[in-house]
């Protein structure tokens, strides 16, 4: 198999530690992997800049490929463009929904609840109803926000769009 190919699918075993069901390559942070000399480079964009998950998933994709024999690699962060929700995975998509965290909306869908006040409608990952309202704009994670179906009465985070 190409180097490349086998290195992607190495890391389609390293997860978010913020998120367990969802690999790195599914969440969208793996923008490209090229080899420069024989020796691999990941490239990566973090959720947002300031994710403290970074460098446990650093530390991750070192192990992986040091246990698959890269010993030498390049990690290279790429911050802009900026990392949008619409670089995971429709698979990774299912899989938070499937662990209870309502997964990014394709296109987010505005509830007008008055004059000044807009809300997104967030279908709970339970029950499947829209009757949801937001607890708070951060969730168990900054890239989370908290939400509460009203049918089922379950809390659940939503994992915000950027």
């Amino acid at each position: 198999m190409e180097p490349t190919k086998t290195i992607w699918s190495l890391l389609e075993t390293v997860y978010d530690p913020e998120v367990p069901v969802l690999s790195i390559v599914d969440l969208g942070i793996v923008r490209d992997v090229r080899m420069a000399d024989g020796h691999p480079e990941i490239v990566i964009t973090p959720t947002y800049s300031g994710c403290p998950a970074m460098d446990v998933i650093r530390m991750n994709i070192r192990m992986v490929l040091l246990e698959n024999g890269y010993p030498d690699i390049r990690l290279t962060t790429v911050l802009s463009p900026a990392w949008t929700t619409d670089w995971m995975s429709e698979k990774g998509k299912q899989q938070l929904k499937a662990y209870g965290i309502a997964p990014p909306t394709p296109v987010p869908i505005v509830c007008d609840l008055g004059l000044f006040q807009h809300n997104e409608a967030i279908a709970c990952p339970h029950c499947g109803s829209y009757h949801t309202t937001m607890i708070s704009e951060f969730g168990s994670t900054a890239c989370k926000a908290l939400y509460r179906c009203e049918d089922c009465r379950e809390p659940f985070d939503y994992f915000k769009c950027h």
